[in-house]
């Protein structure tokens, strides 16, 4: 078997794909529950493990950082945002059109990751004719 490091990316998109479709899925239960006395917001941990995980390291190239990294212990976490903090009077914390407006961010974010998913795959492709 050979010793490569050509998913290195891939992985890594994915597990980003993987976080912001788990973002998707909290933005929607918010948005569903905006009426829904005592609720609490929902959002996903992501980018600042992600960037932790790169670390800082100005001298080494990103694929470097990206060849290095262990994506198995890099995973989204689901948590309740600002769990004290309530503007309304039922105590639900969602606010509906900052929902909105971060469901539209999110799903291109989406797309922008299957767009580079996509496109890492069909780098591999043209490698391989």
């Amino acid at each position: 078997m050979l010793n490569t490091n050509v998913y290195d990316y891939i992985n890594v998109l994915d597990k980003a794909a993987d976080a912001s479709w788990m973002r998707n899925e909290a933005i929607a239960n918010n948005i569903a529950n905006a009426t829904t006395p005592g609720y609490k917001r929902q959002d996903v941990a992501f980018e600042a493990e992600l960037k932790k995980a790169l670390g800082q390291d100005d001298c080494r190239s990103m694929d470097e950082r990206v060849s290095g990294l262990k994506t198995a212990n890099l995973n989204p976490v689901t948590y309740i945002d600002n769990a004290g903090f309530s503007y309304r009077l039922d105590g639900n914390s969602v606010d509906i059109e900052n929902e909105n407006v971060m469901m539209a961010e999110n799903q291109l974010k989406y797309q922008g990751l299957m767009n580079s998913i996509t496109a890492e795959f069909k780098n591999l492709q043209s490698v391989m004719k």
